[in-house]
């Protein structure tokens, strides 16, 4: 009885374990915070970190955000709209050509044109200050969410432009294979499948595409 409770003791230990693996195993989300408050910049990272989020790295300037997202890649920078050298607008359209790292602006404003300005630069949220903690973790949430809807939208249309280009190319092919073809049919009397059947024959030997070895047909270069 004792041996069985010791090995279902040691079952549970390792259940526990494993399942603590798993949890340690989930990413947390990567921050960096860009204010020239010093004490709000402090605020933000206690607020972050107790919600469970990793503060990555933390700065003052906008130029010194935008060195910070390109070397550390974190999933979202928060960037104050007034801070010296560059400013946070400026900065969120630097990291937003980066195109893996989302941004979140805080500002003292709530002026239509500044929210405009916010989101032309690739803001993807903002945040009024002063501000409380149960609205920077929503703006957070917000702002990861559309970072997300934006990239899958991203891989989308990238796909869709890749299946466009081989269907052009398919088309094109179509077209050259087609007309090289049509003279080895007129000038060496071949019926149209002992024509494809050179064509493509011609490419495997020659490890070459099939588009390349009709236009070569075509151009006279290639005879049977």
């Amino acid at each position: 009885m004792v041996a069985s409770e010791d090995v279902h003791s040691q079952a549970a230990a390792a259940a526990a374990a494993a399942e603590g693996k798993l949890v340690e195993r989930v990413p947390r989300v990567r921050v960096i915070v860009a204010e020239d408050e010093a004490i709000v910049r402090l605020d933000l990272r206690e607020i972050l970190e107790g919600e469970g989020y990793d503060v990555v790295g933390e700065c003052g300037q906008g130029d010194e955000a935008v060195e910070l997202a390109k070397n550390l890649r974190p999933d979202l920078a928060i960037l104050d709209v007034k801070m010296p050298v560059m400013d946070g607008l400026s900065a969120a359209r630097a990291i937003a050509q980066l195109g893996d790292v989302g941004t979140l602006i805080l500002t003292a404003f709530s002026q239509r044109d500044l929210v405009d300005e916010a989101r032309d630069a690739g803001a993807l949220a903002y945040l009024v200050k002063p501000f409380q903690r149960d609205e920077l973790i929503p703006a957070i949430e917000v702002a990861l969410a559309r970072f997300t809807e934006l990239r899958a939208l991203q891989g989308d249309n990238a796909q869709l432009s890749e299946q466009n280009r081989l269907l052009e190319d398919r088309l094109e092919t179509r077209t050259v294979v087609d007309r090289a073809k049509g003279i080895l049919m007129d000038r060496y009397g071949m019926r149209e499948a002992e024509a494809f059947a050179f064509i493509q024959h011609r490419a495997m030997d020659a490890r070459r595409r099939m588009q390349d070895v009709a236009a070569e047909v075509v151009a006279g270069t290639v005879e049977p």
